[in-house]
């Protein structure tokens, strides 16, 4: 099995015809494989190679530099190495964590942000390398491309699903969005149970991955073995994330990845997650159910099943939960 490639050329009118053939073509591929690569997408390519430089700068600077924006409760900033262990995989036991270093930027809120001035869960300042001055615009850029390029595969979804192309866009006013800026460091053989990132399913709608030339990234799927997710040029590799499966009733799959980097070199990854407002309520969508097809799963906010995943996922909340220094 091979990964599917979905040309979202002729789509952008999301009221013709060309859009209503990309959206059954993407149909098909989230609800077998669960993913895709996205490719005829409106990213320039010079504002996505200017992302990886700056997500490299930001990775050679010292480790005092780097911990200087450790993450915060709001989870923005940096995360060393060895910090996150996927406890909450579906698809194997992980004990091992993982062996990358980021740094996450969630949505940009303006100072006077109600939400942001109350403290709400996720609702907090980005941390900025100031010592690099083009870092900061380089990822907002990067962030305002490829959020509409996944917004417009959420309108096109909506369209797979019988709804309006427009059906989902009140969920994503004030959206859930995570960039992370992702390192790994070459990867010697070795425990069976050490990755630079561990099986696991993501925990939102999409996920908008650009990966550099290592390769390492693999998918299952569903009754097969690990398969190769090659990097391809000017291209995202499209995925579900566990709250889209659960809108759908399952009729699109949230597939398990891993990431193991035996490239003999660095690897570098720029996943870009676009996750609804924190109170969104997920349960199945209409077009999704009907007298022979139930819904499989009771209905959750958003914002719950995530900070839950969050809290068990990562050490800095486990600290904190704890009451540890």
């Amino acid at each position: 099995m091979s990964i599917p490639v979905i040309d979202l050329e002729g789509s952008l009118d999301v009221g013709g015809s060309g859009a209503a053939r990309v959206a059954n073509a993407l149909a098909q591929a989230l609800s077998t494989l669960g993913f895709a690569y996205i490719r005829g997408h409106t990213v320039a390519p010079a504002t996505t190679a200017a992302a990886f430089a700056a997500s490299r700068e930001f990775h050679a600077s010292s480790l005092a530099q780097k911990q200087s924006l450790a993450i915060n409760a709001f989870h923005r900033g940096y995360m060393g190495m060895a910090t996150s262990t996927i406890v909450t995989s579906s698809v194997a036991r992980v004990t091992q964590p993982n062996m990358s270093e980021s740094l996450m930027v969630m949505h940009e809120l303006a100072p006077d942000d109600p939400a942001l001035r109350a403290g709400a869960p996720m609702q907090g300042p980005n941390q900025w390398p100031q010592w690099l001055p083009d870092f900061k615009p380089r990822m907002l850029q990067y962030q305002r491309e490829v959020d509409a390029v996944a917004r417009h595969i959420v309108r096109l979804i909506a369209l797979s699903l019988n709804l309006p192309a427009h059906a989902l866009d009140h969920h994503f006013e004030r959206p859930t969005t995570f960039l992370r800026a992702l390192h790994y460091p070459p990867q010697a053989v070795g425990p069976d149970d050490q990755f630079g990132s561990a099986p696991h399913t993501d925990y939102g709608i999409i996920t908008l991955l650009a990966q550099d030339d290592s390769g390492g990234l693999q998918v299952r799927p569903r009754a097969g073995d690990w398969i190769e997710a090659p990097p391809m040029a000017d291209t995202f590799v499209l995925n579900v994330g566990d709250m889209l499966a659960r809108w759908t009733n399952n009729r699109f799959v949230s597939t398990p990845h891993r990431v193991i980097n035996r490239s003999g070199g660095d690897r570098y990854s720029l996943p870009y997650f676009l996750d609804p407002s924190m109170d969104t309520v997920i349960e199945c969508l209409p077009t999704c159910t009907d007298a022979m097809n139930p819904p499989q799963y009771p209905p959750v906010r958003y914002g719950d099943y995530l900070m839950e995943r969050l809290n068990k996922n990562y050490n800095y909340r486990r600290t904190a939960a704890d009451g540890e220094p």
